[in-house]
């Protein structure tokens, strides 16, 4: 019998997977503000075409479901009956979501191959879901303005981080690394 080759554990190797996590997570997050914060945000560019999209978007939706909702081209603003109902900012065009949800998965202990179908599936699954979010809150501004507010900060806001957190969990079931769940 050949005795068994095996190399020493690296250092990195050696940290408990939650220290990785946190790690890759904390880097990660350094790489995203210094990339949004020095060059995408000033840019403003991604920002205002994904706001233009959803605004579009959900408009669209509306329309589809027999609503008389309009986005003029090239605006931001979401009119139901011809009043302006949403106007989608930078904040609420889910470009920070995505990240989020992203650099979770990526963080996360598990194998490359499904994170490269799963991180895309996830984000456009955001996205459709933002999409949703800004029309509901048009319909909400159109019917019962009143409680936009509250919707918009507290009822949506949760709807959506429970809706990440779900998509995480389900990452961590179908492919999260056993070592990762016995740290």
């Amino acid at each position: 019998m050949l005795p068994e080759l095996t190399s020493a554990p690296t250092s990195w190797q050696r940290l408990a997977p939650r220290w990785q996590f946190l790690l890759v997570a904390a880097s990660l997050y350094l790489v995203w503000l210094i990339g949004y914060e020095g060059f995408i945000g000033p840019d403003g560019r991604l920002d205002s075409w994904l706001s233009v999209n959803i605004a579009a978007a959900s408009a669209g939706l509306l329309r589809l479901l027999g609503f008389a909702a309009t986005a003029a081209a090239g605006s931001t603003t979401l009119a139901v009956d011809g009043q302006p109902a949403v106007l989608v900012g930078y904040q609420c065009d889910g470009l920070v979501l995505y990240a989020l949800f992203s650099g979770f998965i990526i963080a996360f202990p598990g194998p490359l191959r499904p994170k490269l179908w799963f991180i895309p599936l996830g984000v456009v699954t955001l996205y459709l879901l933002n999409i949703v979010r800004v029309a509901a809150l048009a319909l909400n501004h159109h019917y019962a303005h009143r409680s936009v507010d509250f919707n918009h900060h507290y009822t949506f806001s949760f709807v959506v981080y429970a809706f990440i957190c779900l998509l995480w969990m389900q990452w961590v079931r179908w492919f999260g690394s056993p070592a990762a769940s016995e740290a």
